[in-house]
Order: structure tokens, then C-alpha cells, then sequence
């Protein structure tokens, strides 16, 4: 085994890491004061700081429904530690049950990330565009897997990977949202790429009898994943609920709101280092050809922030 062990993918990286927040065009114009090119939607860019010159992997984030890409700061932070630029774009403020325009305006910034990326990393990074990987979390997981199965849309980018975080299809079967993903179909999913798939074992059960759960049997990541073909990997949490990769804190009603509406483990920073470092390993297996980390995980030689319910490789 490599002496970059397991376990450090749950920790920090050894890259310090930048954030910034990029404002989206307005009505298609550009002032001197504005980015040479700036994005269709607003973006949250977290960027590794390397002592030298180097070129990073990428990675496409979204957001969850009515959240904001703001409340996974300390999630993207942790994942540009070890190496990956991660550019989480706002989707939506106010949205209904179609998940259309997310899939819609995903696609607009991945391909605007040729010509306008480059422009707002530091002078030493440098964006590996061959090698992007898409992810999303809840409503932002299936929007990530109808993109990358062109439901709506294609892209002139094509992906290397793609990552459900607890994705979510709707209320229940026969209740998804438009346009449906899931198709209870097993292995039907004509996905090109190497696909994981993380679950919250807590995101099925109700918070209280007023809310349905936030991710309900019959449209959550189970059923993601008895969809997909190989390479595929499974990893279900236990005790740890559906938003509990979020920050730490997250202000404003949405942010209390994310607190109140799932049922939530103990704390959310086991879960949300566990998410960063599993992704982490499964980009470097897939976006760098390195499966050190995970098959380390995979077979339980080293120790993990979080218990697991299931873990499925299929490669």
C-alpha cells in the first residue's frame, strides 16, 4: 500500500485551498470590472493551492433542492485539499417539482468551463478538463444522473465519473418528479462512466409524522444503484441522515430549515468527512488512475469516521 494511507482522505489534504464566489452574467454583458467571461449561473469554485505549478482533476457539484451551494463549503474545502478543483454552481432559488432547468443550467456552466474557468483560479492552477467528474447531492443527484444519461440535455464536455450523494427521485415510486431517472429496471442506466453512489441510513425515516423522509424507499439511492452497471461502487451510512454532509452551520431559514426537516445523526462532521474522503478516493481511482484508497477502504484495513450499513464494489 502506498504510504498515502486511507485514512488521510478523511482529513484535510495537504493542499491549502481557496474559495471564491463568482457572480453569473448579467443579461449578457460584461463590465471591465466583471470576469473576462463570466458564468450563465453563480458558482462557488473551491481551488487546491500547490506550492508549485500543477494541473488538477475537476469536479461539477450540485446542490440539493432549496439549498444553497454555500452549505457544503467545508465539503467542496475538503475535497480541493487533496488535489481537485470543485466548481458548485446555484442552481435555483425558488423551484417546483421539474428538475428540468437544474439539468438545463448544469449543462450551461459545464460547458462554459472551457473558456471561462481558467480566468478565476490562481495563476499557478490549471484546470485538467479531460478529466471531470460530476456530482450532486439529493435533487442535485438525480439532476447529476439525468445530465450524465442526457435526459435533456448534452454537453460538449463529456465526464469521467459520476457521484449520487443520497440521490432522490421524487416523493415515491409512481410519485417522481419530471423528468424521472429511475426506471426499476436493473443495470438499465447507459452510463459511459464509472458511477458511486452514497447513502444516508437515516435519510428513509421520518423526522417526525408531519414530514415525509427526506430520502423516502422507492426513489432513493438503492434504487439508484440496483440501476447501475459496472464499475459501480455502493456505500450506505449508518446512523447519519440526509443532510448531514451539510456545514456545520447554515444560516437563514433554509439553513435552519436543514436542521429541522430530516432526521439527523449525532453530528454532521463525521458524515460530511466520510463523503469527502470516499469521493476523494474514488476520483483519484477513476479521474488519476490510482485505486489505492479505494480498495483499502473496501476492504476495511483502515478505520473510518463513520459505520457503514453496505459497501458494494463492482468493478
Amino acid at each position: 500500500m502506498s504510504p498515502f494511507t486511507c485514512s488521510n482522505v478523511f482529513e484535510s489534504g495537504k493542499h491549502a485551498t481557496k474559495v471564491q464566489i463568482v457572480e453569473a452574467a448579467r443579461g449578457g454583458t460584461t463590465s471591465e470590472s466583471e470576469v473576462p467571461v463570466p458564468p450563465p449561473k453563480p458558482l462557488l469554485i473551491a481551488t487546491p493551492l500547490p506550492s508549485q505549478e500543477g494541473e488538477f482533476p475537476l469536479l461539477v457539484f450540485s446542490h440539493g433542492y432549496l439549498l444553497y451551494n454555500s452549505f457544503y463549503s467545508q465539503l467542496i474545502q475538503h475535497v480541493a485539499s487533496h488535489g481537485f478543483i470543485v466548481v458548485a454552481p446555484q442552481l435555483y432559488t425558488v423551484a417546483g417539482p421539474d428538475s428540468s432547468e437544474e439539468i438545463k443550467s448544469t449543462a450551461q456552466v459545464t460547458d462554459w468551463l472551457f473558456k471561462g474557468l481558467q480566468n478565476l483560479l490562481p495563476p499557478q492552477v490549471k484546470a485538467k478538463l479531460s478529466k471531470v467528474g460530476l456530482a450532486g447531492h439529493s435533487r442535485g443527484g438525480k439532476s447529476s444522473f439525468a445530465l450524465a444519461l442526457s435526459k435533456e440535455i448534452n454537453t460538449a464536455l463529456k465526464f469521467s465519473a459520476l457521484i449520487g450523494i443520497d440521490p432522490v427521485d421524487g416523493m415515491d415510486k409512481g410519485k417522481q418528479t419530471p423528468p424521472p431517472v429511475l426506471t426499476y429496471v436493473p443495470h438499465s442506466f447507459e452510463l459511459d462512466m464509472p458511477v458511486m453512489v452514497i447513502g444516508s441510513g437515516l435519510g428513509e425515516v421520518k423526522r417526525n409524522p408531519l414530514f415525509p423522509p427526506c430520502a423516502p424507499k422507492g426513489v432513493n439511492h438503492e434504487d439508484f444503484f440496483k440501476e447501475c452497471k459496472e464499475p459501480a461502487c455502493y456505500f450506505v451510512v449508518k446512523d447519519y441522515g440526509h443532510l448531514d454532509m451539510l456545514d456545520d452551520e447554515t444560516k437563514g431559514i433554509r439553513g435552519k430549515f436543514s436542521y429541522c426537516l430530516c432526521k439527523n445523526g449525532e453530528s454532521r462532521e463525521p458524515m460530511r468527512r466520510f463523503v469527502g474522503g470516499i469521493m476523494v478516493a474514488f476520483m483519484k481511482a477513476y479521474l488519476e488512475g490510482d485505486s489505492t484508497i479505494l480498495m483499502a477502504i473496501k476492504d476495511g484495513s483502515e478505520t473510518l469516521p463513520v459505520e457503514l450499513e453496505t459497501v458494494e464494489l463492482h468493478l
